[in-house]
């Protein structure tokens, strides 16, 4: 053999060697694949922050992350989930879970946890991730609902404290129309749709789903709660054209001053500091017909069952859940603390997150039913009918409790 023959083969060898080197270490190398919900311009540098920081304590794992507007995650997850294309860890709602569960596709994750893992949490908001005995989602968010209202307006018309029943916003409205001014902001398109008429269907003691599984917000509290809302719609005491505006758009009213009073969750307050400064809010409780009541909600990290990497996504996972990286995504985007340790810290202790832990106690949870979303959609095209005038309330709820019912399978 030649010596360019020997070079040769001996390069072909270690052309071989390489290639079979490179893809044992490629073996070895994970991507861990992460869609998260989008809840403020703050998610995505948070989340790459956080990437990269467990990069570099983990040579060897790559975090890709991959940052969805939430009105377009659901669809993205059921279109990626169907083409096998799905990420290994999605934020979701946590109301979505059970039908993710039903279809075989969540990891359960209670073969990852420890003990100590479990009680970081605060027993709540860890439980509504949990479906049969088993844990399939992580509380990456939580938060409760009260009622924004701007304190020179409603000071002008006798109410220096806010308004503390439905009666008291009606009345307040009124002084506020005379001044030119629209009293509540109403939430008519979009996410959330129906959890803005619940917040008056629960305030009246009455409840969306009942114990027997069936649709209950057509009952007589319900059509109570829908009349209220279409009487101050009639009498001009919201913004006109209410089923133009989505939360976001009445929080922007609210920001501007164009509404007093409206019904949102804590990052609101986040967001009135760094955007209206100007404007002196207070935060209360929902206004009460005859009981109190708040909406809690969780939003859950999940592990897909068809993930390649499960252990460097739990991993992941598991840092996400520390005390630093909870606190600075909690603080950053205005939500209430999910884990003991973060509940600790100062940066907490502040009057606007107090008064929605205060709220906690008369705190309701969305139904951990099957085809959930299926009945909101069904009320919130009730709600629209109605506030458009298109149908009478008891007529439109009861439509939408046959079509919710079909959904719920009773």
């Amino acid at each position: 053999m030649s010596f360019q023959q020997r070079a040769t083969s001996a390069l072909g060898k270690l052309a071989v060697a390489l290639a079979f080197a490179g893809a044992t270490i490629a073996a070895h190398a994970d991507t861990v694949r992460v869609t998260v919900a989008h809840y403020s311009d703050a998610t995505a540098p948070y989340f790459e922050k956080m990437a990269k920081q467990f990069e570099a304590a983990n040579p060897g794992t790559t975090i890709k992350i991959e940052d969805v507007n939430w009105d377009s995650l659901q669809q993205k997850l059921q279109t990626d989930i169907a083409g096998g294309a799905n990420a290994d860890l999605a934020i979701i709602g946590t109301r979505w879970l059970l039908d993710f569960v039903k279809d075989g596709i969540a990891e359960p994750l209670d073969g990852y946890m420890d003990a100590n893992f479990k009680a970081r949490f605060i027993g709540p908001f860890l439980a509504p991730g949990q479906i049969g005995g088993k844990t399939y989602g992580l509380p990456i968010a939580a938060s409760a609902r009260a009622l924004y209202y701007n304190k020179d307006m409603l000071a002008s018309v006798g109410y220096p404290q806010g308004p503390k029943t439905w009666n008291d916003v009606v009345d307040a409205s009124k002084k506020l129309k005379a001044k030119g001014i629209a009293g509540f902001g109403l939430q008519g398109k979009e996410i959330e749709t129906d959890v803005y008429f619940y917040y008056a269907l629960w305030t009246h003691g009455g409840e969306v789903v009942g114990k027997d599984g069936k649709a209950a917000f057509n009952s007589a509290q319900g059509v109570k709660a829908a009349t209220l809302y279409k009487s101050m719609i009639d009498q001009g005491l919201t913004q006109p054209g209410v089923t133009g505006y989505s939360r976001e758009d009445v929080q922007n009213l609210f920001k501007q001053g164009r509404v007093a009073m409206m019904i949102s969750a804590p990052f609101l307050a986040k967001q009135l500091q760094k955007e209206a400064p100007n404007i002196k809010y207070g935060i209360d409780a929902i206004p009460v017909a005859t009981t109190p009541a708040t909406y809690a909600v969780t939003d859950s990290i999940m592990m897909f069952k068809n993930s390649k990497v499960k252990p460097a996504a739990w991993k992941f996972l598991d840092f996400l859940f520390t005390k630093e990286p909870r606190v600075l995504f909690t603080s950053t985007e205005g939500f209430l603390p999910t884990t003991k340790a973060e509940a600790a810290d100062p940066v907490f202790n502040n009057p606007d997150t107090q008064a929605f832990i205060a709220l906690l106690p008369h705190a309701r949870f969305a139904p951990t039913v099957t085809g959930w979303e299926d009945t909101a959609k069904a009320v919130t095209n009730a709600m629209q009918s109605i506030y458009l005038g298109k149908a009478k309330p008891a007529d439109a709820l009861n439509q939408a409790a046959t079509e919710a019912n079909k959904s719920l399978g009773k």
